[in-house]
């Protein structure tokens, strides 16, 4: 059982740490905003997170360890695997005769002890310790991992040998059997390994004059992970060629194809995109989490308004909601987030996309396939047949594909998809150059989205500061920044009372768990809706500086500012948003 709130006030009275009058107070707030009483004590000062955590183990009997700067024995660390180890709060650090200390947010999750005792074998000793142990142990997990990789990669580079075509053994037969070789396995299911659990949304393996560098995208920025000898170069491409099912013996054309890998702790799918390069082949993969769910529009980075505005919209049974932005922004995130929101029972949901990157339950996706005539125009004429609520295109990049899609939304469908364009407002002129009629774009178009990522800072590692008169006429340039402070009050992100110099930001501080200061990414938004002005400035062919300027007298908030009211939160960095939304 848990400490009881009598329990914590009895033994806090007791020894003496807090007053009556302060353990009143406590209970009090407690009640009201239903937080537990001893958070409100650590709250207000009474007593610190650490004698809490110690008063709790007292009276429960259990033993209190501290491990935030101890160097866990990695045999210990990894009878318990990461995943679990992250999921439930818990760390074995301590490996004796039969025995394994673990410690743990909560030592009676019974069922988490239970699961542990019959995989290792040995006699569980739970332990309770604080937030930050935890994660102290958590980030040797990967320092243990990238050691124990950095060296297999090593010994296995070593053991590659280059085999010589035998008589009578085709090209292909060849590269087969070097696919096949043990050292090339385990090189390639170290590279694919790693790069998930480091968070990776591609791997990059890149052949040099005289060895094959890998890289990894991880929060949208290119990081070197490994150079390899060259010689592995032919056997790693071949091996990942068996995977993706693609040609062994085709060097000189592009290749796509795709194979995915699961274990107990993810699934993944990897894209594979295969380019003759000068010195070779080069390998992108994409990795597509398909056990990552629970997305919302909040999580994405959406709030205030514009969030509404984005509700609103996907209640709507007929229109257009265009998601905007370049590659790799976030769009094909967005899209499925709102599909996950609209998809009821009672709704029938059809997709044409180019690749289908999720699989959605109770969602019937259609793959293009140009090859065999497949394509987005084919496809979205055969959707409006098969009775659909809501149809999903993948993306509009013809003529043909725009005017199917807006006589989709004109005759009762509401119909998502993305363009490439770098805002909000320049969707509507797109539209325009692909022919579709300025009456019909103001009669079809319900909301348009823009959108980028930025990176997220790590939370344990950022410095405060405040800008100076001359950060503050810099950032000016590309907000209006009574607009920003007004989102800021009214959504009391920041006091009344408060002006832009007094805000406080953050600037990224590189440290061991986060090497760049970043961890993570959150989109950053601009989010237009066509009211019966901006259909007016449509049906006169306005440009899209009329049409934004239109949109922020009508209180949109552009990327840029609803940057940087995310950097006025402490979410992300000035820097940040200034480097992806400059053009």
């Amino acid at each position: 059982m848990h400490v009881s709130p009598e329990q914590l006030k009895a033994f806090l009275l007791d020894s003496e740490l807090a007053t009556k009058k302060q353990v009143e107070a406590a209970e009090k707030k407690a009640a009201t905003s239903k937080q537990k009483l001893g958070d409100v004590l650590v709250s207000e000062g009474v007593i610190s997170g650490e004698q809490l955590i110690k008063l709790e183990a007292y009276i429960l009997g259990i033993p209190y360890v501290n491990i935030e700067k101890e160097i866990i024995d990695p045999q210990a660390l990894k009878v318990i695997p990461e995943p679990i180890a992250r999921k439930h709060n818990i760390i074995a650090f301590k490996k004796a005769e039969g025995t394994l200390e673990v410690a743990m947010l909560d030592p009676e999750d019974l069922q988490t002890i239970d699961f542990i005792k019959k995989k290792s074998n040995l006699k569980i000793l739970p332990r309770l310790t604080n937030k930050e142990s935890i994660k102290s142990a958590l980030r040797q997990y990967e320092e243990s991992l990238r050691a124990e990789f950095g060296e297999l990669i090593e010994k296995e580079s070593q053991s590659v040998k280059v085999v010589a075509e035998e008589a009578g053994e085709t090209e292909e037969q060849s590269l087969q059997k070097q696919a096949e070789e043990v050292p090339i396995i385990k090189i390639v299911d170290a590279i694919l390994r790693h790069a998930v659990t480091q968070g990776a949304s591609d791997i990059h393996i890149e052949p040099q004059e005289k060895e094959v560098l890998t890289r990894y995208r991880i929060d949208g920025i290119l990081h070197d992970a490994m150079t390899l000898p060259f010689a592995v170069l032919l056997g790693i491409v071949a091996r990942i060629k068996v995977l993706a099912e693609l040609k062994l013996d085709e060097h000189r054309l592009p290749q796509d194809g795709r194979f995915k890998i699961e274990t107990e702790d993810y699934r993944v799918s990897f894209r594979v995109s295969i380019l003759p390069v000068y010195n070779g082949e080069k390998v992108v993969m994409r990795l597509l989490r398909e056990n990552v769910k629970g997305f919302t529009l909040e999580t994405l980075g959406f709030g205030g308004e514009a969030l509404e505005k984005a509700h609103k919209n996907l209640r709507r049974p007929v229109g257009m909601l265009l998601v905007t932005g370049p590659t790799g922004s976030g769009k094909t995130t967005t899209l499925y987030t709102m599909m996950d929101i609209i998809n009821t029972p009672g709704v029938n949901i059809s997709t044409i996309e180019d690749p289908i990157e999720y699989r959605m339950p109770r969602i019937n996706q259609t793959q293009v396939r140009p090859d065999i005539g497949l394509t987005f125009a084919n496809g979205l004429r055969s959707l409006v047949r098969q009775d659909p609520d809501v149809i999903m295109v993948g993306e509009i990049r013809d003529s043909e594909t725009a005017s199917l899609a807006i006589n989709a939304a004109l005759t009762g469908h509401l119909v998502l998809s993305t363009l490439h364009t770098n805002s909000a407002a320049g969707a509507l002129p797109r539209l325009l150059d692909m022919g579709a009629e300025p009456f019909l774009i103001a009669s079809t178009v319900n909301l348009i989205i823009a959108q980028r990522l930025v990176r997220k800072l790590c939370p344990d590692s950022r410095d405060k500061y405040k800008l100076t008169a001359e950060e503050l006429k810099d950032v000016g340039i590309y907000i209006d920044d009574g607009r920003v402070m007004s989102f800021l009050h009214k959504n009391k992100i920041v006091e009344p009372t408060k002006k832009w110099g007094d805000l406080e930001f953050y600037r990224a501080k590189p440290s061991k768990a986060c090497p760049d200061g970043y961890k993570g990414r959150v989109g950053i938004y601009e989010v237009l809706q066509v009211t019966e002005s901006i259909k007016n400035l449509i049906t006169g062919r306005a440009t899209s500086d009329d049409l934004e300027k239109q949109a922020r007298k009508e209180g949109m908030l552009t990327m840029a500012e609803d940057g940087i009211t995310k950097a006025a939160q402490g979410i992300t960095s000035i820097e940040e948003v200034l480097r992806v939304t400059r053009e």
